[in-house]
């Protein structure tokens, strides 16, 4: 399985409005139906100076990433309603392959 890890900040003011594109946008990938995709987690942390998101996305292999980003994978995937909200941003997302995961409480 492959962890497709992004990062992106925005402010206070404009965090609330970003997180709902990207509700919008991660409905929008699951009905794309896209061979090998298994999942997403939305993460948020509010600090002094900016709001943070990580999204981690969950696919079978790079092959599964290349339908859904395209052949130049590792950019990063961020609408254009998403893109004007925040202050920065990873222009490249990083992939990392999963070794191991244990479940628990």
């Amino acid at each position: 399985m492959i962890l497709r890890i992004w990062h992106g900040w925005t402010s206070s003011a404009n965090a609330d409005a970003y997180e709902s594109v990207l509700q919008e946008e991660l409905i929008g990938i699951g009905n794309r139906q896209i061979w090998g995709y298994r999942g997403i987690e939305l993460l948020r942390r509010n600090n002094v100076y900016a709001v943070e998101f990580i999204t981690i996305m969950r696919f079978d292999d790079l092959d599964s990433v290349r339908e859904y980003a395209g052949a130049d994978y590792e950019a990063a995937v961020i609408p254009a309603a998403g893109r004007a909200l925040l202050s920065h941003f990873d222009t490249r997302s990083q992939h990392y392959e999963l070794r191991a995961a244990r479940g628990g409480l």
